[in-house]
């Protein structure tokens, strides 16, 4: 049986007690009081960054990255149809799974299997992409996958709704990006295939819009998200945004390490669309190459009205985690995923359970 235990309740003015976010008291000239403080902004066109502080910060050396397990090959990831069995493989050498049994059930859109082959906790971002199969997924949630696990079903959605044959077994990730936040959005909060296939559409046709022509007529042609991202002058495009701001912000991290820079606010056109906080820097820049990249991809796309959001609106923004709506999703000694949907705002925290920890790995904040 499932070790997981789903809860999911409903509280008016609801406030999520976090163990890392603290209330912000927002009265004129009053001074922030939160765990976490934004500072002033970096920018570049219409995008802004607020790089955030916490006033504590956590040992994360013991959990795995998704890029590092694929990498070092401690993690496989494989269509359903190549499942072995919901059991662990200690009849296999030294116990590992290659992913290469003989086929079982037939492969699903929206179903990979991964195992995490090492000793650590396996830590999974929404918004990561995984390229290889018979199409592109992205993750749809935040999770932890227990160190030397069972086989277990990753969570995705399809990004690439015009191909159903294998273009290679071999599984990777974007290295360069994470989906687009409102592409990103779109698999966390609306959890449905056809919404996230919608946003894939949008993005890639206004990424088109936003290259020149030999290039948008690439652009236009696939349907995969993920070669949109990797096509040249979209990466040209991206970085351009990306860069200045990444160059700022490491140099901010680095300034900032003893006070514990662990995420960023986003805003696009003056008006605050996103959070990503970590539990400590090291994990922050172990995605910040990415997460930089996908704000830059909206950033692109978006049409610049020359309006700058205040520091103390991103201050705000973190702050407020009054909902209307608490859903929680627990793996008993592993994790606990709690979703919120206020006023405006949908919120995504993730909590480690396993011993030792106890605290918030991520939590990520939407505009709704």
């Amino acid at each position: 049986m499932s070790r997981r235990v789903l809860i999911v309740f409903s509280i008016v003015g609801v406030v999520l007690a976090s163990a890392l976010i603290a209330p912000i008291t927002a009265l004129a000239g009053e001074v922030f009081k939160s765990e976490y403080k934004v500072l002033e902004p970096i920018h570049h066109g219409n995008l802004q960054v607020f790089p955030v502080v916490a006033a504590k910060s956590h040992d994360t050396d013991l959990f795995l990255t998704l890029d590092e397990g694929l990498k070092s090959g401690e993690v496989v990831v494989t269509e359903y149809g190549h499942l072995p069995g919901l059991i662990r493989r200690h009849p296999h050498p030294q116990g590992a799974w290659d992913g290469t049994a003989p086929p079982r059930p037939s492969a699903q859109v929206n179903q990979l299997v991964l195992v995490n082959n090492s000793k650590r906790p396996l830590i999974l971002l929404a918004g990561e992409i995984v390229t290889g199969g018979k199409q592109d997924r992205v993750i749809a949630k935040d999770r932890i996958v227990p160190p030397e696990s069972d086989p277990v079903d990753l969570g995705v959605f399809c990004v690439e709704p015009g191909r159903w044959t294998g273009a290679t077994d071999k599984f990777g990730t974007l290295a360069s990006a994470m989906a687009a936040p409102q592409v990103r959005g779109s698999a966390m909060a609306d959890k449905n295939q056809e919404k996230v296939w919608s946003k894939v559409k949008e993005a890639q046709d206004a990424m088109a819009v936003a290259v020149p022509a030999p290039a948008a007529r690439e652009v236009a042609g696939t349907t995969s998200y993920a070669r949109v991202m990797q096509n040249s002058a979209v990466q040209s495009k991206v970085d351009s945004v990306a860069g200045p701001i990444e160059s700022g912000y490491e140099s901010v991290i680095k300034q900032l390490r003893d006070r514990n820079a662990v995420g960023v606010v986003v805003a696009m056109n003056g008006e605050i669309i996103w959070a990503d906080i970590f539990a400590s820097t090291n994990l922050l820049q172990k995605y910040w190459p990415k997460l930089i990249r996908s704000y830059a991809a909206e950033a692109v796309v978006s049409k610049a009205k020359g309006a700058q959001a205040s520091t103390r609106s991103a201050q705000e923004f973190l702050g407020d985690l009054e909902g209307r709506h608490q859903s929680v999703e627990t793996e008993p000694g592993l994790y606990r995923q709690t979703e919120v949907a206020g006023d405006g705002f949908k919120a995504f925290e993730l909590t480690s359970l396993l011993p030792k920890t106890g605290f918030d790995l991520h939590l990520a904040k939407m505009a709704d």
